[in-house]
């Protein structure tokens, strides 16, 4: 289900969408899923606890549609946690921004993005 309020005041806007995502941290590799995902960053769970300010290698995986087909795309950058949860349930939240982020990589992004956003509030690749 994606979730996106007209209201977002956001600059960028985000989506929930459970996406495949590896991070690699102090040489650590984890494979998770996103909560939501935005053209510079993305919200996720992880087992094991990384303190914010933690500088990581991300590679999220986006099925782009084009036309009738769907294509895997991988986006790999450089991130850093912003924000760590401790969950009663167990685990972690984590909130990564993409601090080092080629523009071909964030443009990737927003075309998955922008897939699901209503015609008029299609802002991520248009401030790139």
């Amino acid at each position: 289900m994606i979730k996106y309020n007209k209201t977002e005041r956001r600059r960028y806007p985000r989506i929930e969408k459970a996406l495949p995502i590896k991070i690699v941290a102090d040489g650590y590799d984890f494979a998770t899923s996103t909560q939501n995902v935005s053209c510079i960053g993305a919200y996720c769970h992880l087992d094991k606890y990384i303190p914010p300010f933690t500088k990581i290698a991300v590679r999220v995986t986006l099925p782009i549609v084009t036309g009738d087909r769907v294509k895997n795309v991988d986006v790999e950058c450089r991130g850093v946690i912003v924000r760590t949860e401790d969950k009663k349930r167990g685990g972690f939240n984590i909130a990564i921004f993409f601090n080092g982020i080629k523009d071909s990589q964030r443009k990737k992004i927003s075309q998955y993005i922008n897939q699901f956003l209503p015609k008029d509030t299609s802002r991520c690749l248009k401030r790139l």
